[in-house]
């Protein structure tokens, strides 16, 4: 149709028709001959693929594809599929002047002139990389809420049958079962504040004192620099720190009006990478000794700590010490899928 349009000695029909091609800014309109040069460009093009027409008519249309697609010989393929198919699709990613990519979606069409004959080819091009982003994007996101829902059900899972486990009583195992739940719960919070890219150390040790009643309490001090951590390392210091709050009350310093906890923190320089020092300290409280079995509470304080480093958990007398020397970089990994797995 367009090349009939200029096969006509009408100036006006002419001068129409540039008119629509060059105010079709929001896509890409070349037309090509049958060996693949570029004989119009309009003002979409330019915008979309960077070359001005006065640089671009004359070369080979194949400069908008990738390597990859000029060697598979895409641009022929859509030639082919136009002149046997009556049009060529395109979705794929395409490169303009300055070497960017961006993905298009469009097709290429025979021209024919009056007489049936092919005389070239046109083909239409959108720019898609935003719509492309936000369904990936959108992928990504259904993917890793699948994957923490899982994650979460399980944490939720092995917290209701291990407190079933230790408990003397369906009312003390309720009772564990809400408060473990809870800690949790306030540590998703706290992530969902941060767009579930991590939170700090200092946040989530506050939130442990709030969640039970110790913020103004001077029983539990807390120090330590600045440290950011993951979205599960936050998770996994939520818990350990309630679990080890809660044994302390029950039978540790907090258990008695003399005790207190000590928390602190640093970071050093190791050999290859900087290393996180965390320590916390019972004071003041009953004398203390190693548990003949190992109830929920250690087990998860010495697995789930263990998954980023080195972990000593100390019965002293004069009060439980535990210590961590893990690597900074572990513990402030951002994709939760993966530090999952």
């Amino acid at each position: 149709m367009i090349m009939k349009f200029f096969s006509k000695s009408s100036r006006s029909r002419e001068r129409f028709l540039e008119a629509i091609l060059q105010s079709a800014i929001e896509y890409a309109i070349i037309s090509m001959d049958l060996d693949g040069l570029v004989t119009t460009w309009n003002e979409g093009a330019r915008r979309i693929l960077g070359w001005d027409a006065d640089e671009i008519v004359g070369q080979p249309t194949a400069v908008i594809f990738t390597e990859e697609d000029r060697q598979a010989g895409i641009l022929q393929r859509e030639m082919t599929a136009a002149l046997t198919e009556g049009h060529g699709n395109d979705e794929r990613w395409h490169v303009r002047k300055d070497g960017s990519l961006f993905w298009a979606s469009g097709q290429m069409m025979a021209l024919t002139s009056d007489d049936g004959e092919v005389e070239g080819f046109v083909k239409i091009l959108r720019d898609r990389t935003e719509q492309r982003e936000n369904e990936e994007r959108q992928r990504i996101l259904m993917h890793e809420l699948s994957h923490r829902m899982k994650n979460t059900l399980a944490v939720v899972q092995a917290i209701t049958s291990q407190s079933f486990r230790n408990a003397s009583s369906l009312e003390d195992a309720e009772h564990s079962i809400t408060a473990r739940i809870n800690a949790y719960s306030k540590a998703h919070d706290i992530l969902l504040q941060q767009n579930w890219l991590g939170t700090s150390m200092a946040t989530i040790v506050e939130a442990t004192a709030i969640n039970l009643g110790l913020e103004t309490s001077g029983r539990f001090k807390a120090s330590g620099p600045a440290v950011e951590l993951g979205p599960q390392a936050a998770l996994c210091f939520s818990l350990v720190l309630h679990e080890l709050v809660t044994n302390a009350s029950k039978y540790g310093a907090l258990s008695v009006d003399t005790g207190r906890i000590e928390i602190e923190w640093s970071v050093r320089d190791g050999a290859d990478d900087q290393r996180l020092n965390f320590t916390w300290q019972e004071v003041g409280g009953p004398a203390v000794e190693a548990p003949s079995n190992k109830g929920f509470g250690t087990r998860l304080v010495s697995s789930s700590l263990a998954a980023f480093g080195e972990v000593a958990l100390d019965y002293a007398p004069t009060g439980l010490i535990l210590r961590l020397d893990a690597p900074l970089q572990k513990l402030q990994y951002k994709n939760y899928s993966d530090a999952e797995e």
